[in-house]
């Protein structure tokens, strides 16, 4: 079955309904909406049945590391499974390629680009507490989550565009680590140039110089006099000028891009199957531009046995509020220890709405744009129910961000991120309603990359990977500019004729 897409904003009587390769490219829609699968296939057949012959194996109990080591002590892996992590990612993937790009070129890409990161599993699971596990996703080049789905959309545009012999300007707009993950994925590649816009003083040094000291020619990295929502902002009215993004031939690599939350299904699925439990399990996310935790709605969709997905937030708390009480209400947005999570509007948010809505596009647009006009939108309470059916949220303050991180390093002798902190501080608070829930929390960060917030909690500064380290001597190429749509078209155009 070929899955085919459409606007979470398209308003036409018969909806422009596009393929895979398509919303590749194209990222966001000419509307202003997110491409969103009309139909979601099944977990392949093969998955399962691998699952279930790797049940009846003998478990196994020791760690499988090799390479630098991590924060982790111990990998747990109760179960061997049949297949590796590259196996799985090329199965499920292929599931939403169908008859769009060959098998065998799929393979070929999603191997090559785990091959670059620094654990075997790629992203292992670490037992924190009964119950309580770690899901390490920062094993990749830029030691974060984006790494597993940049460095294969990073290959899928590489493939799309040699075969269309086309090019693309990328656009996008950072937090903290896509920008970094996805100029580092796409450097050097002779079709694809890249702007990332990221908030000025509001990500941290190590996140700033991953970006600033790359070199390659086709990278570009500048600094916005604003927040992230206000990057954000500057990226989609880009797209939305229709004369700009055709002149450009713009595109998308962060997690608007639907290739984005295709390739973070698969550690959703690759999590459960490794505990080689038959149980429910709630994975515990901490949340931004909700992205991350979308992807394991869809994995859920596809079959997964997950009992909750639980949403993290900081003291930017829109979504956990959200969940609450069905209201979108917005507040100045708060600098904190977890700079990535800094975000007042919520992208990603748009796909589940516009299910919430029965895939109305009207609906979704309406609920849109009161939002963005008033700072406030809500849902029925039918509507409210059926979210809260699938998710719940909370938040931690900073200094309860500390006390976590405080704790999980006396209890464990691991090292978190406070990005991470939130989510495990927030699967512990279920977890004294829920004693006996298996929960899964994703590490989205290696602790190395936030060494100020580290310290203060533990009074330790963690252990820099060499590459990490490095970033000190190099040079950066930095660019400020303020939050100007023409000045910042100036630039991208300038880039792009150079």
């Amino acid at each position: 079955m070929t899955i085919r897409y459409i606007s979470t904003r398209d308003t036409q009587p018969v909806p422009d309904i596009l393929a895979f390769d398509e919303v590749l490219l194209k990222g966001l829609a000419p509307d202003g909406g997110l491409y969103a699968p009309i139909s979601i296939p099944r977990l392949p057949t093969a998955i399962e049945r691998s699952r279930l012959s790797a049940a009846e194996q003998p478990s196994q109990h020791h760690s499988t590391r090799r390479g630098p080591p991590s924060t982790s002590q111990q990998t747990h892996q109760p179960h061997r499974t049949a297949f590796t992590y590259p196996e799985l990612a090329t199965q499920i993937i292929a599931a939403y390629t169908t008859n769009i790009i060959p098998d065998e070129h799929l393979k070929s890409m999603v191997f090559d680009a785990y091959s670059s990161f620094r654990h075997p599993n790629i992203c292992p699971l670490v037992a924190i507490a009964e119950n309580h596990y770690l899901l390490e996703l920062f094993h990749g080049p830029t030691f974060a989550f984006k790494d597993v789905g940049l460095q294969l959309v990073a290959r899928l545009f590489d493939y799309e565009l040699n075969r269309r012999n086309s090019r693309v300007m990328i656009i996008g707009a950072t937090s903290g680590d896509t920008g970094s993950a996805a100029m580092r994925a796409v450097a050097g590649l002779p079709r694809v140039e890249i702007v990332m816009l990221y908030p000025s003083e509001r990500i941290s040094e190590i996140q700033r110089r991953q970006m600033t000291t790359l070199t390659a020619s086709n990278v570009h990295a500048i600094a916005i006099d604003g927040t992230f929502d206000d990057c954000q902002d500057l990226v989609k009215a880009m797209f939305a000028d229709e004369h700009f993004r055709a002149e450009l031939q713009l595109a998308a690599v962060n997690s608007i891009n639907w290739a984005r939350i295709v390739a973070q299904i698969v550690y959703y699925v690759w999590s459960y199957y490794q505990l080689g439990e038959n149980q429910a399990v709630t994975f515990c996310v901490p949340t931004g531009n909700f992205g991350n935790i979308l992807a394991g709605h869809y994995a859920r969709r596809m079959g997964l046995n997950i009992n909750r997905l639980l949403s993290a937030s900081n003291a930017n708390d829109i979504l956990s509020r959200f969940f609450a009480n069905g209201s979108l209400s917005a507040r100045e947005v708060v600098a904190t220890l977890s700079p990535s999570m800094d975000i007042q509007i919520s992208s990603n948010l748009e796909r589940l709405l516009f299910e919430i809505f029965d895939f109305d596009g009207n609906a979704t647009s309406a609920l849109i744009n009161e939002f963005r006009s008033t700072g406030r939108a809500s849902l029925t309470p039918k509507q409210h129910d059926q979210l809260r059916t699938g998710f719940q949220g909370d938040r931690l303050t900073d200094q309860e961000t500390l006390e976590v991180m405080a704790g999980v390093h006396a209890d464990t002798g691991l090292t978190i991120d406070p990005h991470t902190a939130v989510a495990v501080g927030v699967a512990q608070k279920q977890q004294r309603i829920h004693p006996d829930e298996l929960i899964i929390t994703l590490a989205t960060a290696h602790p190395a990359k936030f060494p100020d917030a580290v310290a203060s909690a533990t009074g330790k500064t963690p252990n820099m990977p060499a590459p990490l380290a490095a970033l000190e001597h190099k040079k950066e190429r930095r660019v400020s500019l303020p939050k100007d749509l023409a000045a910042v078209q100036s630039f991208v155009r300038s880039v792009r004729n150079s």
